[in-house]
């Protein structure tokens, strides 16, 4: 009789989960496919709340507050869009950014940075507002014709840090021993995992790379204030500004003030009265708005092909599968309509073998169809990989590049699953080297020589297609290769880029290169999922998240692991978790 009812309460409590989460999806896909396409009032101000997490091209998602407290992801491209939009827009009167908690790499901020001072030269106003104003924020609020922050609030002010994780202690606590090959001086990936702290040509490389972003940002900001490079510096170098008060003082903010203040300024800038309600229309709703009205679409598109993550065999959501970006470069190439194509990478980098794959692809359209990379916040090592063979390549200043060498990584557990959990192997095989990547015991001098001549091999076909992409000598190659990371400056001092400038100038060079520059319409690739799909994806990684805390400190290594977990064979990537605030 027990039996009978823990039967029926099991089949009781089936029902039910799979009704109500029914229920759900349909209530879900309901509120998506119901909601209406929002209005541009007259007289409107274009809202941008500088907070989530920045990236390339964000999928639309209108179930993300739903089932998860998350940084919402918003895309760097839709929000340049919609400045240029409301530049032209008379229902558009000035934007009003506030400072929340942005999650962005210097080179994306300083396109939309751009965006915003062409913005300016409708003669509009742009005003800005925090209670706490982040380095990067700063970036994007400082160009505002004013600037205020809270009484009780803080400016952060005090220059760039590079920060690198090291597992080597964690590795030796639990007897793991890392057998590591690797060419180039400055091919640092493997450090953390040798080292518990960076080596000297490491230290050279990362105070050259973040001293050039910031002489960047120093440049940039300066152009907006009354003040000198050499007087941000000082402030910076010293951390002059700790309170509120420091910041007026010096002239980064026009005022300490409350946000109804600010907000008092926007309605006398717009004509209403003092109580009057401000028409506040968000990026995100304003983007969706543009699109809507939209009746001409051009016949000629570029395809736009965004290479976002780590490169990975295979296919991947948060990364860039080999597989699957060959697809679609191949698919753009044999498209008709399609008469150029840009391939935005935002990469670190991966596996030689899928950025391999994608270089297959990319040489094969040379000569067929313009196509043109364009760098975002950081194309280094397999990132510059599958850019080499690009007719052209743009990239900011700040952009992260170079990281031209490779490295090849296994793990002896051998000491670790014995000692630790009680574990031992062993076997038998049928020639010397069956066993070579035998990941229980510690490689011979024989096994080392081996693996050290396929990644020298691999060195030298990365060294030999750059110099084919690049029409450089394999001479001139090495002498910035060996692993050595480089700013977009200095890369395109080196003739690692043609181009310093933005992804709109990329897709302008590629739409000029096909003879469509007056009638073109941008086309992005991949295709984002069903939007079925991207529920249960959705709520896969909540529950994923929630397992892993991925909200708190312990995230940042959860993904290093995972990361880990993905290098297969032979690796183009860049100096390992890097980290620059």
């Amino acid at each position: 009789m027990a039996f009978l009812r823990n039967l029926l309460a099991t089949l009781v409590g089936l029902f039910l989960f799979t009704f109500i989460g029914f229920m759900i999806l349909v209530g879900i896909a309901s509120v998506a496919s119901s909601g209406e396409v929002p209005t541009v009032k007259k007289n409107s101000v274009l809202y941008f709340n500088l907070s989530g997490v920045l990236v390339e091209k964000a999928a639309e998602d209108p179930i993300q507050e739903l089932i998860s407290n998350a940084p919402v992801p918003v895309s760097s491209i839709d929000i340049i869009e919609a400045i240029q939009e409301a530049k032209e827009d008379d229902r558009i009167k000035g934007i009003y950014l506030e400072s929340g908690f942005f999650v962005a790499g210097q080179s994306s901020l300083k396109e939309i940075r751009e965006a915003l001072l062409d913005f300016k030269e409708s003669g509009k106003f742009v005003y800005g507002y925090g209670e706490y104003i982040s380095e990067a924020n700063y970036y994007l609020i400082s160009t505002a014709d004013k600037i205020y922050l809270n009484p009780e609030g803080s400016l952060e002010f005090n220059g760039l840090t590079a920060n690198v994780t090291f597992f080597k202690g964690l590795l030796d606590k639990l007897e793991i021993e890392p057998e590591i090959f690797r060419v180039g001086t400055y091919k640092s990936a493997v450090e953390p995992f040798l080292r518990k702290d960076m080596s000297e040509e490491n230290k050279e490389q990362l105070t050259e790379l973040i001293e050039s972003i910031h002489a960047t940002y120093l440049s940039d900001v300066s152009d907006n204030l009354n003040a000198t490079v050499e007087d941000l510096k000082a402030i910076s170098d010293q951390m002059e500004i700790r309170f509120p008060e420091d910041a007026e003082k010096k002239g980064l903010v026009t005022k300490v003030a409350y946000e109804d203040e600010i907000k008092d300024l926007i309605r006398e800038e717009i004509g209403i009265e003092k109580d009057g309600k401000i028409n506040f229309m968000t990026v995100n709703n304003y983007s969706k708005a543009i699109k809507a009205e939209r009746t001409e679409y051009s016949g000629n598109k570029v395809a736009v092909i965004v290479a976002n993550g780590e490169i990975i065999m295979g296919k991947a959501e948060d990364a860039i599968g080999g597989e699957q970006f060959a697809s679609e470069i191949r698919k753009a190439r044999e498209s008709k309509s399609v008469k150029a194509i840009v391939l935005r990478v935002n990469s670190p980098g991966g596996s030689m073998t899928a950025s391999d794959m994608i270089w297959r692809e990319i040489e094969l359209t040379r000569g067929v169809k313009p196509i043109i990379a364009s760098m975002s916040d950081v194309a280094a090592s397999g990132g510059y990989y599958i850019s080499a063979p690009c007719d052209t390549i743009v990239a900011q200043p700040n952009t992260i590049t170079g990281s031209i060498g490779i490295f090849g990584i296994l793990f002896n557990f051998g000491d670790f699953l014995e000692n630790k959990l009680g574990i031992t192997n062993d076997a038998v095989k049928t020639g010397d080297y069956s066993d070579i990547f035998n990941v229980t015991r510690s490689l011979n001098v024989q096994e080392r020589q081996i693996i050290q001549s396929m990644v020298n091999d691999g060195y030298e076909t990365f060294i030999s297609k750059v110099a084919a992409g690049r029409g450089m000598s394999k001479e001139d190659v090495l002498e910035v290769a060996g692993g050595r990371v480089w700013t977009g400056e200095q890369a395109y001092e080196r003739k690692l880029v043609d181009v310093l400038g933005s992804f709109d100038d990329a897709v302008k060079i590629a739409a000029e290169k096909a003879g469509v520059a007056d009638d073109y319409r941008l086309s992005f690739y991949p295709r984002p999922k069903p939007f079925v799909e991207q529920i249960l994806g959705k709520l896969s990684d909540e529950a994923d998240a929630r397992l892993f805390h991925r909200n708190n400190i312990i995230n940042s290594y959860v993904k290093q692991i995972e990361s880990l977990q993905r290098m297969n064979g032979i690796q183009a990537i860049l100096p390992g978790n890097l980290s620059i605030q």
